[in-house]
């Protein structure tokens, strides 16, 4: 596990900028391609701010999409853990758990509104399990585009049959998907409880 402090993110000249140290200390414990993960992360980022929201979702996608599926068990030691962008990049895979909140967290840090972005719990019918995407909405009303780390392509919700919506969160609040529209919130203390806990881990500039 990386066992580094991720409050140190900062910008200079107006750039993201990864402190020298979690880059070190990433190539110590994972080696060099962990260290050049987490440089091309930062070049995204630099890169990508200026572009429109569509090209944001496509450059986002393609770059964590690139990494390894790897179940948390196998990972981690552990039936469920949700891993920072640095910690996911740094170990080169994750779950698909891990793939959404790079992907989230990385579009926020591009400017994307957070409201417009929602990681979202679905039943994917194949394989028939559990699996997260992230849900991006250009506008409240508008069909939600679905990044996935199943399929490399972007598409709206409603050419996604294979995948029922369960409930989806972002920072703001958590849904049950039937009650999303309603702006019912719900609570799962569990999931909540990882929330948080990741959240402490996070970068304060990522959150």
């Amino acid at each position: 596990m990386l066992l580094i402090c991720l409050f140190g993110i900062g910008r200079s000249d107006n750039l993201f900028t990864l402190p020298q140290e979690i880059v070190s200390t990433a190539e110590l414990q994972y080696g060099e391609s962990a260290k050049l993960r987490l440089l091309a992360w930062q070049t995204l980022i630099r890169e990508s701010s200026g572009v429109t929201e569509e090209e944001k979702l496509k450059k986002v996608n393609s770059f964590f999409n690139q990494l390894q599926f790897i179940d948390d068990i196998v990972h981690w030691k552990k039936s469920d853990y949700w891993a920072t962008p640095i910690e996911f990049l740094s170990t080169g895979g994750g779950d698909c758990e891990d793939f959404s909140l790079a992907k989230y967290f990385t579009l926020k840090a591009l400017g994307v509104a957070e409201k417009k972005i929602h990681m979202t719990y679905v039943r994917a019918l194949n394989p028939n399990q559990a699996h997260m995407v992230v849900t991006y909405y250009a506008s409240p009303r508008a069909i939600p585009l679905i990044l996935d780390n199943l399929i490399a392509a972007i598409k709206p919700a409603t050419q996604r049959k294979d995948l029922i919506p369960v409930y989806s969160f972002n920072g703001s609040g958590l849904w049950l998907a039937k009650s999303r529209g309603q702006g019912q919130k719900v609570g799962d203390n569990v999931r909540l409880e990882r929330w948080q806990s990741l959240l402490k881990r996070m970068p304060e500039k990522l959150k």
